[in-house]
């Protein structure tokens, strides 16, 4: 116990000496500013009427009044196309000749919209909020024909929206979090420089030679309280301040983070026995990143990879961790319902633990044969 502590508390001096761990947080504001607004807001999008109709100013207007969209007009489409392709639009919708008396009669109505295919998050928001818009306006005129054909205003209602849908803002455990970018980030930073401080620290302790297990742990441990101290800031001050919806407390997001850092430093220890020196960390970890950030359900779901992928993607900590955190404190899941998975982050800790040992012996082991008898 004393050789734990006395390797803890020298480690942990040192790191509070040279706090190089809070480049991080410089590092994370430059990259999350851009999602300081929380979501696309004002898109500019070219309108373009040629049916001049109550019905096409009307649709114009539910358009402009919506949060995410910003209508321009445009008098041809030559000009607005011009305009798009110059990346000051990001669509342009046409609003049809005899929009109106189509609606009236029953004919089908196509409005054109061209879109800027090099934004997807953009163009959905904006193909969700025209057929809204369509819709809308497409019930109101139905109503009204079929209160024409004798129906009573309360009978049209129910023949054209027989069922009246709601949302409720409740947690989904089946929901993919692949669209939960922001906590995903933050999983992500948070696990890269702890891989990187744990493998110097595990090939220092290397060079040295046979150091006891004690002072092995007590070094390793000393990383903990400065990435607990991290993880506050990054799951709870940071999002603060950005305006981020939060439903999990600081006792909860530190409880659910220590069997993440302790997964992280097994995994530390794997990659350490596959490296030889320390320059290899920063060599080997920067082609680590990218697959991982992708493999870890941020920018895909994990349901719609192949299962023999989705099962290389549980190997990782930061795949764990994004599914706990966002459920935790974006969704207001019960933490006590994630326990399974942080007793899956602690086996997995182990687990990349073990086969590190196991390299290490291995190693060891062939060096011994090579030595002369």
């Amino acid at each position: 116990m004393k050789q734990w502590w006395q390797a803890f508390s020298t480690t942990l001096k040192g790191l509070l000496e040279r706090p190089m761990w809070l480049m991080l947080l410089v590092s994370l504001c430059l990259m999350s500013l851009i999602y300081a607004k929380g979501s696309v807001w004002d898109l500019p999008v070219g309108v373009i009427d040629q049916d001049h109709s109550t019905v096409s100013y009307r649709i114009i207007r539910d358009l402009n009044a919506t949060s995410k969209m910003k209508t321009v007009s445009y008098s041809n489409l030559h000009e607005a196309l011009h305009d798009l392709g110059r990346r000051k639009l990001f669509a342009v919708i046409i609003m049809p000749q005899d929009l109106e008396q189509k609606m009236l009669v029953g004919i089908p109505v196509t409005i054109p919209v061209y879109g800027d295919a090099t934004n997807r998050l953009a163009g959905g928001q904006i193909q969700m909020d025209v057929s809204a818009a369509y819709q809308s306006i497409l019930t109101k005129y139905q109503q009204t024909l079929a209160q024409e054909q004798g129906f009573s205003p309360r009978e049209a209602q129910v023949l054209i929206t027989p069922f009246i849908g709601q949302t409720e803002a409740v947690f989904n455990p089946g929901i993919g979090f692949a669209a939960i970018i922001f906590p995903g980030l933050l999983v992500m930073l948070l696990q890269q420089t702890l891989l990187i401080a744990s493998i110097r620290v595990n090939i220092m302790l290397r060079a040295k030679g046979n150091v006891p297990v004690a002072q092995t742990l007590g070094t390793l441990s000393a990383l903990i309280p400065p990435w607990l101290f991290l993880s506050i800031l990054l799951y709870i001050l940071w999002p603060w301040v950005l305006g981020y919806r939060q439903t999990g407390s600081v006792a909860e997001v530190l409880l659910l983070t220590f069997p993440f850092l302790l997964a992280v430093l097994g995994f530390g220890k794997f990659i350490t026995e596959c490296l030889g020196r320390i320059e290899h960390i920063y060599l080997t970890l920067t082609f680590i990143t990218t697959p991982v950030y992708y493999l870890s359900g941020m920018l895909w779901p994990l349901q719609s990879m192949p299962s023999w992928v989705d099962l290389f993607t549980h190997l990782f900590p930061s795949t764990w961790q994004v599914n706990i955190l966002a459920s935790v404190n974006q969704m207001g899941r019960p933490w006590q319902q994630t326990l399974p998975d942080v007793g899956m982050l602690l086996l997995l800790g182990a687990g990349w633990t073990l086969c590190g040992l196991a390299l290490r012996w291995l190693r060891l082991h062939r060096q011994r044969r090579q030595l002369p008898g």
